[in-house]
């Protein structure tokens, strides 16, 4: 192998694939970083058996070539190179890399000892504009659960209905749905919140659609010049639109940001209690109140003009709430409940796009 690559290519392509690389496995090779150089690219990958991520990278090919390397050090050093044009020389098992001034040897292992990469050869395709995509996958993958018992859990549920796409996730105490975009096709996979994570991270300014491809266990993102390849989650989602109310009996339409200062503030005080803290909504005064206290502090109560319909008061976790205000993009927004030991149902005012569910705190 001898290529020649410049360092900003080669540099942002090992961030970007190393990142996949394990480093807790029983399996040396699984440290490594495949590379492969042909018809004027080099072709990066790595995987940890459960997802592999490959980028493709212009170079200047003399002599084609495949190895691996060790992922952690040949992404530090080579980001810490100048910005100049990098030679790689790959003879009898060892990587000569020249840039300038800087000459190093990286010992290698063959590349036959690498897992072979997965490929989809029967899927659904669908094409998602990547602004649309990194907005679902922020405002759900927040609420997966990380708890490995419940695998199910841990992923995105990316699914069609009625001609709708839609991303949801809960971890039991929380949901979150995102109708995406209309579809005229069926999908239906639960995917690794990790790996929708990895998808968001790689997804540039540049890119302007993500092309998806669903298989009967693999899911594929094809991101510019990468591909994201993951397992999906085996199983059958939770019925979770059961959990969003239909009607509700009580309801506040407010300022966004000023029910966001106010809850802020009142966790202050809610820490003693598990960041606990009570809203109530009156529709005499026309208000929506936050409560919070704290035994060996004190306590907090903060109060803001709101569209109310009926009254009543409901616990929450103060940080759910944050996260749920972060991720409305209106300045509006709408709060529901049924008394105080139902879900609380959080949207934009004029657009329900988005949809969060907080369980109450029972107190």
């Amino acid at each position: 192998m001898k290529v020649s690559v410049t360092q900003e290519n080669l540099s942002k392509a090992l961030g970007i694939v190393s990142r996949t690389a394990s480093s807790r496995t029983t399996l040396p090779i699984l440290n490594n970083i495949f590379i492969k150089a042909e018809a004027g690219e080099l072709t990066l990958s790595a995987t940890n058996l459960e997802t592999a991520t490959t980028q493709k990278v212009p170079a200047s090919t003399k002599t084609n070539g495949v190895t691996t390397v060790p992922a952690r050090l040949i992404t530090e050093f080579v980001s810490n190179l100048p910005k100049v044009n990098i030679d790689i020389d790959l003879t009898d098992g060892k990587m000569k890399i020249t840039a300038g001034g800087y000459k190093s040897v990286i010992n290698t292992t063959p590349a036959d000892d690498f897992p072979a990469l997965p490929e989809l050869t029967s899927k659904t395709t669908l094409t998602i504009p990547s602004e649309d995509l990194k907005k679902a996958i922020a405002s759900t993958s927040l609420v997966a659960s990380s708890d490995t018992t419940r695998p199910i859990l841990t992923g995105v549920y990316l699914h069609s209905l009625e001609g709708k796409l839609y991303m949801a996730a809960t971890d039991g105490y929380r949901l979150a749905e995102k109708n995406i975009m209309s579809v005229d096709t069926d999908i239906s996979a639960i995917v690794p919140a990790s790996t929708l994570n990895d998808v968001s991270r790689v997804i540039g300014d540049d890119v302007k659609e993500v092309v998806i491809g669903v298989g009967e266990d693999q899911i594929e993102f094809i991101i510019g010049q990468t591909i994201i390849n993951s397992r999906l989650i085996d199983g059958n989602f939770i019925n979770y639109r059961q959990l969003i109310p239909t009607s509700t009996e009580t309801e506040a339409i407010l300022d966004r940001a000023e029910l966001l200062r106010i809850t802020k503030i009142s966790e202050l005080f809610a820490r003693e209690s598990a960041g606990s803290i009570t809203l109530n909504i009156s529709s005499a005064k026309s208000t929506l109140s936050v409560h919070s206290i704290a035994s060996e502090l004190g306590e907090n109560d903060a109060e803001t003009e709101a569209e109310t319909k009926g009254d009543g008061t409901i616990t929450l976790n103060s940080k759910y709430l944050l996260d749920a205000l972060n991720q409305i993009d209106d300045d509006v927004v709408k709060i529901q409940f049924n008394g105080k030991l139902a879900p609380i149902l959080i949207t934009a005012d004029k657009n329900a796009d988005y949809k969060h569910i907080i369980m109450p705190v029972k107190s």
